[in-house]
């Protein structure tokens, strides 16, 4: 089903581009989306306003990509213009990624093949809010789109979706699996393979933070990573404390 922003972008689905072996696997849970400011005149309608899809998995919010991708998007007159949002809107979590899990391990971008459970992106409580506040109400007079984005899910990944993560998996060649957060655990890992825990707490307990274990993963032997999300590694918003401290003691030990 095709699914549309406000303004009228389609959604696309966000996949590893570069086919090519790779040295880790990242396996996060859905994809985020470009985001823009609204503004009338000197009035600012919405700070942030998800308006299109990244142009690549775990983008890094380049701020000429973001102006290019917005200039494209019509918004009649009356309602004003779309500019990028501020840079720590646009591609927190690659930013984390890159700079807080891929380079203490000694890896940069190129190494690594990059999956979501969920290659779409989803609306959130806040997201929500702000287009019943701001954008639903202009829907009838201005001829707008309706947004038809489905609302962030419990599960973002069936047993289909899994076996196709699994073939990703065996075709990026990886030798190790980092797993960002709960989610991937117990919706991709637990699905596929058998384990002795659910949740990186109790991962942290049996193996300590940060420190990879085997795993038998379509009959091979694999190096299994959880480490925390990126919005708790790199305190983005509402973040639990704990495990930016976990991540930042083992990021400064790392180096």
């Amino acid at each position: 089903m095709e699914y549309k922003y406000p303004f009228g972008e389609i959604v696309q689905p966000l996949v590893q581009i570069d086919r090519t072996a790779k040295q880790v696997f990242v396996l996060g849970v859905y994809a985020s989306a470009v985001h823009a400011r609204w503004k009338k005149g000197n009035e600012i309608v919405c700070q942030a306003l998800a308006v299109a899809s990244e142009p690549r998995i775990f983008w890094d919010g380049n701020p000429d990509e973001a102006k290019e991708i917005i200039s494209k998007i019509h918004i009649p007159d009356e309602l004003g213009i779309l500019e990028p949002a501020g840079s720590h809107l646009n591609g927190p979590s690659a930013k984390v990624l890159d700079e807080h899990i891929l380079a203490p391990l000694g890896y940069t971008r190129k190494d690594a093949w990059l999956c979501d459970l969920l290659p779409e992106t989803r609306l959130n409580a806040s997201q929500v809010r702000v287009l019943k506040a701001k954008y639903e109400p202009k829907i009838k007079q201005y001829g707008l789109n309706h947004v038809t984005i489905p609302k962030r899910p419990t599960v973002f990944c069936d047993l289909n979706r899994s076996k196709e993560i699994l073939a990703e998996l065996s075709e990026s060649k990886a030798s190790l699996l980092v797993l960002l957060g709960d989610i991937p655990i117990q919706q991709f890992l637990n699905r596929i393979t058998d384990v002795n825990y659910t949740s990186l707490q109790e991962y942290v307990n049996q193996y300590g933070y940060g420190n990879p274990s085997k795993a038998i993963i379509n009959g091979k032997n694999i190096n299994v990573l959880p480490l925390a999300h990126p919005r708790q590694i790199g305190a983005l918003g509402t973040h639990n404390e704990k495990w930016f401290q976990c991540h930042l003691e083992w990021e400064n030990n790392k180096g």
